[in-house]
């Protein structure tokens, strides 16, 4: 049967937002259409209350740990929380699964994990890291899973993951110029190796054992030199480079720059680096340990310029739940893990923080959460945008509603957020994937679709 979703409002331009039916058909979305009196015969009628209508959210960069990881988060959990969050797609990572996505075998091992588990739908980013490039046949293994319709390929030019080692310069060339190839982008944890272990060393051997010494490792000249490096490997093999988790305001302009220059380059920052800097860090200490660190207010103030501005294509959240508390509280700032979850809490956030304080409009929150995204991956023909022939993925959204972020409310599976106790407004009622109620908050509960509901999402298109 199709269904016509009445009495709602969704984004127009600007702040500004228009009344409208949105008539479903198949999962697809067939028309926006005005509202009209009676009904339209042979139709499921679903009112939503004159609730503000949003895209459903494509967060592009989650650590669900499935399989191997599952004490820190599992897909049924990290979905669950993802649709709490109106989050219709998520894009998991291919380094913190086991065996990791570096070849065809191990995306298909994945797919058999997860596929019975997931409530929203998703896509799968590849990687290639140096254990995968000591097979002489990583180009083939790079091939298969392209071919395979990953959404974009991780590299690390710093990682602390035994199983998915970062690459040297000489390696990325390769990497890069073999993506370009077959025509998929590459996501960059771009930090400099040798100034950050070099600092490490210094810093722990001296005894230092405070939250900001941990981010004294880190420095922002890290995350500047290691970008700078790939703006240059960008010009010269013509990939498409992507800086994920960008947290400083100096690797923004390089990015920046780099757009101007006419190169295939972009970046996307988190929710962390937005709301937090490292004064939070000191006060909240492991909670809000993450690599790349946060930063200053100054840097926090450009990345959310470059968000408004369009020189960030998106925003994701980088969800990396560590085991709580066992994880987070090792006795020392060096082994406590390094991530904070963030799934549900990206969409609120943004609004609150983002459309409620005047930083950027709901336009653009439509486009960092949803459409940007959506093109980035290749899959803008099916998702990101409330428009016919699209998938029927809607956020119905109350823009009104005041509530405090409580950790033990949450949905993934290790309760802690650096958010707790903050104020926030505006909050997601209900999310349908591709026209099925995939989750809603009601009198007495929560509603979820049974896991195994949501589907994977192949890249439908080169970069």
């Amino acid at each position: 049967m199709r269904q016509r979703f009445v009495n709602l409002r969704i984004p127009d331009h600007g702040n500004d937002v228009r009344e409208a039916e949105i008539l479903v058909d198949g999962g697809r979305i067939v028309a926006l259409a005005a509202p009209a009196d009676g009904d339209g015969g042979d139709e499921e009628r679903i009112d939503l209350g004159g609730a503000l209508v949003l895209p459903g959210v494509i967060d592009g960069h989650v650590h669900f740990d499935d399989p191997g990881f599952t004490h820190r988060e599992t897909f049924a959990s990290g979905t669950r929380a993802a649709a709490a969050g109106g989050v219709s797609c998520v894009v998991d990572m291919p380094c913190t699964t086991l065996p990791p996505v570096t070849r065809g075998s191990a995306l298909d091992n994945k797919l058999s994990v997860i596929r019975p588990k997931a409530h929203v739908d998703f896509m799968l980013w590849g990687g290639v890291c140096e254990n995968s490039m000591a097979e002489p046949d990583w180009r083939e293994h790079l091939r298969e899973i392209a071919e395979a319709g990953v959404g974009s390929i991780k590299v690390y030019m710093l990682s602390g993951m035994d199983t998915f080692r970062d690459l040297g310069r000489e390696q990325l060339r390769a990497v890069l110029a073999e993506a370009a190839r077959l025509g998929v982008p590459v996501g960059v944890h771009a930090e400099d190796r040798e100034l950050v272990h070099a600092l490490t060393e210094r810093l722990r051997s001296a005894g230092r054992e405070r939250p900001l010494d941990y981010a004294a490792s880190r420095p922002a000249e890290a995350e500047i030199n290691a970008v700078a490096t790939m703006r240059q490997l960008c010009r010269e093999t013509g990939a498409r480079v992507h800086i994920v988790h960008v947290g400083t305001g100096r690797a923004l302009d390089l990015i920046a720059g780099a757009k101007e220059e006419g190169l295939p380059m972009s970046g996307e920052t988190c929710p962390h680096f937005l709301a937090f800097t490292d004064e939070d860090l000191a006060a909240q200490g492991a909670v809000l340990k993450t690599a790349p660190v946060v930063k200053s207010a100054a840097d926090q103030k450009r990345l959310w310029q470059g968000v408004a501005s369009g020189e960030l294509d998106y925003v994701a959240t980088d969800h990396a739940a560590g085991q709580w508390p066992e994880e987070k509280h090792t006795g020392s700032i060096w082994t406590d893990y390094g991530g904070v979850p963030g799934v549900e809490l990206m969409l609120p956030y943004l609004y609150s923080e983002g459309v409620r304080k005047g930083r950027i409009t709901l336009e653009r929150l439509v486009e960092v959460t949803a459409s940007a995204p959506a093109r980035f991956f290749g899959i803008e023909r099916r998702k990101g945008r409330l428009a016919p022939g699209l998938d029927a993925d809607l956020v119905v959204f109350d823009p009104d509603e005041t509530w405090t972020v409580r950790a033990g409310e949450l949905h993934n599976l290790n309760r802690y957020t650096p958010h707790e106790g903050q104020l926030l407004t505006g909050r997601v009622r209900a999310l349908y994937v591709r026209g099925r109620l995939a989750y809603q908050r009601r009198a007495g509960g929560e509603h979820f679709a049974p896991p195994g509901t949501g589907e994977w999402v192949r890249r439908e298109s080169r970069c």
